[in-house]
């Protein structure tokens, strides 16, 4: 018996695990003991992953689609067939002068696997590299906003003693989740005051010190209203800063309490004891990020929020935020595109980020579907997907399958049969974390840079190949200045030669962390926030509740699906057999004449579908909330066909200030079935 370490990328949380083998086959996974982020925790995902590495999902080896898109009919191939497909088809859409019709979509934009995808797609010539949404988005956007910098936001969430949670799912997978398990249990022995503001008593609000109901979609006027208070009263700490006297008498005459109060339905009392207590606290810390932070949000809630920190002087403080810079050991030399890929280049973005009104957004994928769908300026002929599963995880999933139904040629590969893999007309399967090296970037609320060394503990079980190596063989395939834009003769050699000093230490312990990081400014410009709040979609009198989706850490937000050992773990209340609840307040399901457990058809402008209904007097009337992560049509017959998949019911509402999706529910209606 021995154990080999690596680190868990499963999640965004970076965890390090110890792997315990038996005859070269892995049997158990823990959490590393003294690791930085998790000294040996290990969540309930991260404990299933042995279910993904053996499990009967996985796609065993290259393949290429013989029946019709999404009829399930594949023939295996050998990998030098499949880099001769997907490199020949690329080159004649590029000799055409078409490379910008070729889009790229991962999981992730951080670490060597997405950067060689972008750098493919550089020297390729294609501006379409975009990444799946998530609340990065807005806290990237919040920095540029209040501090006018790039960076990215963390929390120094062990020394605080007074915590204001804008519905971030603290222990329900918000940031790096075994690191959140780990805070929570040492506020509770520090007695630090935890409070939880969100419209429904999830496990984040239930171990909190105070959960304050409030209705969905106003948490920036709650915000504005709390910081409006302290400046009123004199307990803002003014000189962190800038641009207070132009914003105050605004803010002073648009968020009054009363105002506040009657907006968020959170009595005026509540709201000025939040004020008082924040900002007479010696270490207060405001954080936002619906549940697990897989919706970008709204630019307004974000800098609303994180001014509140601002205002109480606890910027780059111990137990404040701080604005750090993102981690910059990728030191390569720019690809130089050709002649073709710079005609590429300069043709706008299919989903139109980076211009025009969407000049502040990076990535808009909540606007692909629009795009390919003839919003585009131009079709649409390949897409390559990693690390994501757009066909389930995006909003308006009818929408984005019809999408790309239309697409010519998709290119999948995840190392799971899930609902993209299903429409793609070519496999690559990846290796699974469990399989290969990977430089893992942590960044999940971090106030310092951690990185972590996935190792493979296991060879291949089957004859998958890490994406790495297809995108560097891909490019060696298409020969000329692509192929000259990836010098390495392999992924191993390409890790070692960026991590360069960092890659003994990380061979060694596993984890690199740098500490002693400046912050990428001091000062915080107060703007942003006078943008138009993002109204659910929807009419009222149609629609007279509110569909709100909830994260649980008990189903994965991930691409390689749900483990069995996780699915067993959800409350019948939630799932039982086929069927998905909804969470309803007993005086809403009176009025609509529906029982614990009654059938009921739910409708939404997006979609209608059937569910059960399960009684909650833990969610605010009016109110109706499902689970996300549930309703899938692919992977196996145990996890198809569970639930609903929340996104069918809601689409994408663009914040007006960045084109982002902040939909944070939308409005529906419920009847007996």
């Amino acid at each position: 018996m021995v154990y080999e370490d690596s680190t868990c990328s499963l999640c965004p949380g970076g965890c390090g695990i110890s792997v315990r083998k038996v005859d070269n086959r892995a049997v158990k996974i823990e959490g590393k003991q003294g690791h930085p982020v998790n000294d040996g925790g290990i969540c309930i995902l991260g404990l299933s992953g042995l279910q993904l590495l053996y499990g009967p999902t996985r796609i065993k080896s290259p393949m290429k689609r013989i029946g019709e898109r999404g009829e399930g009919k594949w023939q295996k191939i050998s990998w030098d067939e499949a880099t001769a497909i997907l490199s020949e088809k690329l080159t004649d859409i590029r000799n055409k002068g078409e490379a910008h019709t070729v889009a790229a979509i991962t999981g992730a934009d951080s670490g060597t696997v997405p950067a060689l995808i972008e750098r493919f797609m550089t020297a390729y010539g294609s501006p379409n590299f975009m990444r799946m949404p998530s609340h990065r988005d807005a806290d990237e956007l919040a920095v540029k906003t209040l501090f006018g910098a790039n960076g990215r936001i963390g929390f120094d969430l062990e020394n605080a003693d007074f915590v204001l949670s804008f519905g971030s799912g603290i222990v329900d997978g918000w940031g790096s989740p075994v690191r959140m398990f780990r805070v929570s249990s040492q506020w509770k022995e520090k007695k630090t005051t935890v409070v939880q503001v969100e419209p429904r008593l999830s496990n984040s609000a239930a171990k909190a010190t105070q959960w304050v109901p409030i209705n969905p979609g106003t948490e920036a006027d709650l915000a504005l209203g709390i910081a409006a208070y302290m400046i009123d009263h004199n307990l803002a700490a003014n000189a962190a800063v800038s641009g207070l006297s132009s914003w105050k008498a605004d803010l002073l005459a648009s968020y009054d309490i009363e105002t506040v109060s009657q907006t968020t339905g959170v009595a005026a009392d509540v709201i000025v004891a939040l004020a008082k207590g924040f900002a007479t606290a010696n270490r207060p810390l405001a954080l936002c990020g619906r549940g697990k932070g897989l919706v970008a949000g709204s630019l307004r809630e974000t800098v609303a929020v994180y001014a509140l920190n601002a205002l109480a002087g606890n910027i780059n403080q111990d137990g404040g935020m701080w604005a750090v810079p993102e981690a910059d050991y990728i030191q390569w030399p720019d690809a130089a595109p050709d002649q073709l890929a710079s005609a590429g280049l300069d043709q706008p973005r299919i989903d139109g980020a980076g211009a025009g009104r969407y000049a502040n957004a990076r990535y808009l994928p909540n606007r692909l579907a629009e795009g390919i769908n003839g919003g585009g300026p131009y079709p649409l002929q390949v897409l390559l997907v990693a690390g994501a599963n757009p066909c389930h995880d995006l909003p308006d999933t009818q929408s984005v399958q019809a999408a790309f139904a239309r697409i010519p040629f998709i290119v999948s590969f995840s190392s799971f049969s899930d609902e993209t893999a299903a429409m793609a007309d070519l496999l690559l399967p990846d290796h699974v974390y469990l399989e290969r090296y990977e430089d893992v970037s942590v960044g999940a609320g971090l106030a310092r840079q951690v990185i972590g060394l996935s190792k493979p503990v296991v060879s291949p079980q089957f004859n998958t190949r890490h994406l790495g190596e297809t995108m560097i063989a891909t490019a060696k395939a298409m020969g000329g200045s692509i192929a000259d834009a990836f010098p390495w003769d392999d992924y191993e050699t390409c890790l070692e030669e960026t991590l360069a000093e960092k890659w003994d230490a990380l061979m060694e312990e596993g984890v690199w962390v740098e500490s002693d990081i400046d912050p990428v400014a001091s000062r915080v410009q107060l703007a942003g926030m006078d943008a138009p709040a993002v109204q659910a979609e929807g009419d009222v009198n149609s629609f007279p509740l509110l569909l709100v989706p909830y994260d649980s850490i008990r189903i994965s937000s991930g691409t390689a699906g749900e483990p069995p050992f996780m699915i067993k773990t959800v409350a019948d209340t939630v799932i039982k057999g086929k069927d998905g609840f909804v969470e309803v307040n007993p005086q809403t399901a009176s009025a609509a004449g529906l029982d614990e457990g009654a059938l009921a058809t739910l409708t939404t402008p997006r979609g209608e579908v059937q569910v059960r209904i399960h009684l909650f007097e833990g969610i605010r009337p009016g109110v109706v909330a499902m689970a996300r992560g549930l309703g899938h049509t692919a992977y196996d017959g145990y996890m198809a066909g569970k639930g609903v998949n929340v996104n069918e019911l809601i689409g994408p509402v663009e914040d007006p200030s960045s084109g982002h999706d902040a939909a944070w529910g939308i409005r529906a209606k419920l009847a007996k079935a």
